[in-house]
């Protein structure tokens, strides 16, 4: 259904630092680096996410997030513990999410600009 989602950053560098460490335990990579935007994906020149550089960056509403696909639990881990230490804020620890699903495990942060992220495995979808 998507192309690509875009977020607004007030710090190119602090973000791409952020998304870095929490999209690289997931898999993903930077495919794009430009002055004023950095996309990641899987592919080079096809972002997924592309994060753009504005003076006037401004959070969506209460209630959007973006859930990111992640292939085991240890990678959940990874993205909750490497975006913490990339800057970013806990929003709630990696573990299952029984409300959600009998599979569902994720973790949930909030980035350097106040987005709020989330990796998820929801092992019946798997394989």
């Amino acid at each position: 259904m998507f192309h690509h989602l875009s977020l607004g950053v007030s710090d190119l560098a602090r973000a791409g630092c952020f998304y870095d460490a929490a999209l690289g335990a997931l898999g993903y990579r930077r495919v794009f680096d430009g002055d004023e935007s950095i996309g990641y994906g899987l592919v080079d020149d096809q972002d997924l996410l592309l994060l753009n550089l504005t003076d006037d960056a401004a959070l969506p509403r209460d209630g959007f997030h973006i859930a990111f696909v992640a292939t085991s639990p240890e990678a959940v881990d990874a993205f909750h513990r490497d975006g913490v230490s990339a800057g970013g804020r806990d929003n709630g620890t990696p573990g299952p999410r029984p409300d959600y699903g009998p599979h569902y495990y994720a973790a949930f942060l909030i980035d350097p600009d106040g987005h709020h992220v989330e990796a998820v495995i929801n092992a019946h979808s798997i394989g």
